[in-house]
């Protein structure tokens, strides 16, 4: 399984940014996707997570402001990013676990300037 991850960039603070996650299996099948961040000197914090059944969860610093969401006919899963704060500013990183196994994507760079 393969997770590829997209959609970084710059971008001013108040802003939005659409974060894409593509997977070469059918997202359906995992028991959980999430995205994960991590900036510089800091550990890797989870931020969302969509559920099989498709309900969704969110770190505290991001409830309201990013939304998680996904299409199973593109096996692609999105963080929407909205009202970005320079703390937001991280690489993101996609994540799915099914089967006992678990799958990280590399990381996409976001910058908020202030």
């Amino acid at each position: 399984v393969q997770l590829q991850a997209f959609g970084g960039g710059l971008v001013q603070a108040g802003g939005s940014l659409r974060l894409s996650c593509a997977a070469s299996a059918n997202i359906l099948t995992f028991d959980d996707m999430d995205w994960y961040r991590q900036a510089p000197g800091n550990e890797r914090e989870l931020v969302a997570t969509i559920v099989s059944s498709g309900t969704t969860t969110y770190s505290d610093s991001v409830q309201g402001r990013f939304a998680v969401s996904r299409d199973s006919a593109k096996n692609t899963v999105y963080l929407q990013m909205n009202s970005l704060k320079p703390e937001d500013a991280a690489t993101y990183y996609c994540h799915a676990r099914r089967y006992g196994l678990q799958y990280w994507g590399r990381g996409t760079l976001v910058t908020v300037s202030s």
